[in-house]
């Protein structure tokens, strides 16, 4: 363990030694600031209409500014992710420092799990910034606490995803544009795939979506923690990391 968290703390100081930290938390604060800003400006204007016209219960906060906001942020990390991710092994292979790494007292596992983490520490960082959001909501209204907390459960789970996923890339190529790209467009793939379900026969409709990484996060975005959707998850996470112990053991033997 103390070998992981050597690992993950010089990778994550790292990350701050460049401009790519601060321009992806930076960008990431700026889109999720305007989605919170105008969705909860756009559910007091509906509500303020629904009071207006006598038309009965209004929207819960829940409803109208949680579950978006939240679902959104996972879009959102859709892309950011490739960006946290793409250099970890690639640029590791660009400047021939694998060669020391590899050769260095520490496993291959205990390597691609301080990588993992030190990218996922960072995305914990951003996501610590919208702690403010829910402050804001239950200082102004009365939301629920349930959805505000399995929503940011299951993010933390889909972001894991796109982490695994970047490191398996980045550690197939010395260049991080490709490495960002295929983790983007692989993301992108497991995201949309439900899509084709209606046009699919009974069979491969379940398990289109039961691939698709989005329709199990449904569940914790309505505050439900599902043991199922927490082991597809784990399962894509432990499945990446693995794929990318046999990609970096092979370069070990070359």
């Amino acid at each position: 363990m103390m070998n992981i968290f050597t690992i993950a703390r010089r990778d994550f100081r790292s990350y701050f030694n460049s401009p790519v930290a601060y321009i992806v938390i930076t960008g990431f604060l700026a889109i999720m600031g305007y989605m919170f800003y105008f969705g909860f400006a756009h559910y007091v204007a509906q509500n303020a209409q629904y009071q207006q016209f006598n038309m009965g219960k209004s929207i819960s906060i829940t409803d109208g500014v949680i579950k978006p906001l939240y679902g959104n942020m996972n879009l959102i990390f859709l892309f950011l992710v490739p960006f946290i991710t793409m250099r970890l092994f690639a640029e590791e292979k660009k400047l021939h420092t694998i060669e020391l790494l590899m050769t260095s007292p520490v496993t291959l596992t205990e390597i691609i799990l301080g990588k993992f983490f030190s990218a996922l520490g960072l995305v914990l960082v951003m996501l610590s910034f919208t702690i403010v959001y829910p402050i804001i909501l239950f200082a102004t209204g009365n939301p629920e606490i349930g959805p505000i907390v399995t929503s940011y459960f299951g993010i933390i789970l889909v972001t894991a995803c796109y982490v695994a996923l970047g490191i398996l890339f980045s550690a197939m190529t010395e260049n991080q544009i490709i490495a960002g790209a295929l983790t983007f467009a692989t993301g992108l793939f497991f995201w949309i795939i439900s899509w084709a379900a209606s046009s699919a026969g009974p069979v491969w409709s379940d398990v289109l979506m039961h691939l698709s990484l989005i329709d199990h996060y449904s569940n914790f975005g309505q505050g439900i923690v599902s043991t199922t959707d927490a082991f597809y998850y784990l399962s894509f996470i432990g499945i990446g990391l693995f794929l990318t112990h046999r990609v970096l053991d092979s370069f070990r033997w070359r």
